[in-house]
């Protein structure tokens, strides 16, 4: 094979190789070279994740109070959850500390202490001893909140923020923790309440993926300055919940569950139907998520 003469370079020197070593993909690379800098990695803002950790974890308390037969203790760590649920998305707002990474951490926070949790509470108290139909109702429950969150992040952009799709999660939530919690108040035994925790949990369950609207209470400006009796009003509110929270507290959220289809039927029937579209066009807050 014939062998052709390497083309020289013009000042006569030959171009010295680079040296190839093992760690030279490893080496600091200076500023400006290699297609620009790296984008630095961001760090996730504690004080809003920190109410979500928190809630994450009376989540899992619940279910291992549940496990351990305390269900008294799982029915508070439910509500104590709803509590540091609904002051993560404020203080963010507050503290302009949105983020994408805090909306998620959120949904699936909300999907332990408001899916699972009380879905094997209710199963654990009651619907255990009705066997194949107990535990279908548990999962129909906890299928509901996560169709239920998913559809909420999905749809975050096009619905009214005055109104929720379906019963909030917490909301539903609630409504169970409330029901165990007044039934171990009153002494009442689980098993013999398994049908009524059935229907609770199927209502709940189905409520949470259903169309009907439900009042967020997201248009109401705190900030805003309002009448003296306002403010005894909540004085004897916290009084009332004082001398019975579970008597208390289960018709509030039983009022609630049932306020969205009072509400669609009161307006259907006058022919003007609640509409859960947004009409005006304001920015999307991703703390609103959960």
């Amino acid at each position: 094979m014939a062998n052709f003469p390497r083309r020289r370079p013009k000042n006569g020197v030959a171009p010295a190789k680079p040296k190839n070593s093992r760690f030279a993909r490893f080496a600091r690379k200076a500023r400006g070279e290699g297609g620009g800098d790296r984008p630095r990695s961001r760090g996730i803002y504690l004080l809003p994740n920190a109410f979500t950790t928190g809630a994450l974890f009376c989540g899992f308390y619940a279910i291992v109070m549940a496990m351990n037969q305390r269900f008294e203790h799982a029915a508070w760590a439910i509500f104590i959850a709803m509590v540091l649920d609904g002051l993560d998305g404020r203080i963010a707002r507050l503290t302009n500390t949105q983020s994408e990474f805090g909306a998620q951490y959120d949904s699936l926070s909300d999907m332990v202490s408001f899916g699972a949790a009380p879905a094997l509470v209710i199963y654990e108290w009651s619907l255990r001893g009705m066997g194949k139909l107990g535990w279908i109702a548990a999962f129909v429950y906890c299928a509901g909140a996560a169709l239920r969150l998913a559809r909420f992040n999905t749809n975050i952009e096009v619905v009214d923020k005055r109104f929720f799709q379906g019963l909030p999660s917490p909301a539903a939530a609630a409504i169970v923790g409330g029901f165990v919690l007044l039934m171990v108040d009153l002494e009442m035994p689980g098993l013999q309440l398994a049908w009524t925790s059935f229907a609770i949990a199927l209502f709940a369950g189905l409520t949470m993926v259903t169309n009907v609207p439900f009042y967020s209470f997201k248009d109401v400006n705190f900030r805003k300055s309002v009448p003296f009796i306002a403010v005894f009003l909540i004085a004897l509110f916290f009084a009332l919940v004082s001398i019975d929270p579970p008597k208390v507290l289960f018709p509030l959220f039983i009022a609630y569950g049932l306020s969205g289809y009072l509400v669609s039927f009161w307006r259907l029937a006058k022919g003007k139907p609640v509409s859960i579209i947004q009409t005006d066009e304001e920015p999307v807050d991703e703390s609103e998520r959960r």
